[in-house]
């Protein structure tokens, strides 16, 4: 738990310290977590309704409540989360951010893809 609300309050730092850079008006933020994930802020928000789920599993019922984690990720991965944002952010930043999607994770923080791997 503690590591999910790390991250996430990480990611949340590092893109408010990227937006607050006014040379960054219209960019996309690649810099830290945002360089392995196009949505560290809503993975680690997930882990921690992982980690309520954890907490909770062991009393009565606690069972019942891994609903809430595969809630949780349904609405990030299909409704409300990265297909909102994803959409807003193609208009915005067009071809860039297309780009960004090819070579970024779009939930998991991970290694980016080549542009060699991306060709093929």
């Amino acid at each position: 738990m503690g590591i999910a609300l790390a991250g996430e309050s990480l990611a949340d730092h590092q893109l408010k310290k990227f937006k607050s850079d006014s040379t960054n008006r219209g960019k996309i933020c690649q810099t830290g977590l945002w360089n392995y994930s196009r949505h560290p802020n809503y993975f680690f928000e997930w882990l921690v309704w992982v980690g309520f789920f954890m907490f909770a599993y062991g009393s009565p019922g606690g069972c019942f409540t891994v609903l809430c984690p595969g809630l949780m990720l349904f609405f990030l991965l299909r409704v409300t989360g990265i297909p909102l944002t994803e959409e807003l952010s193609l208009k915005s930043k067009g071809d860039a951010y297309r780009e960004y999607q090819r070579t970024t994770s779009a939930f998991v923080p991970w290694f980016k893809k080549s542009r060699i791997q991306n060709a093929k």
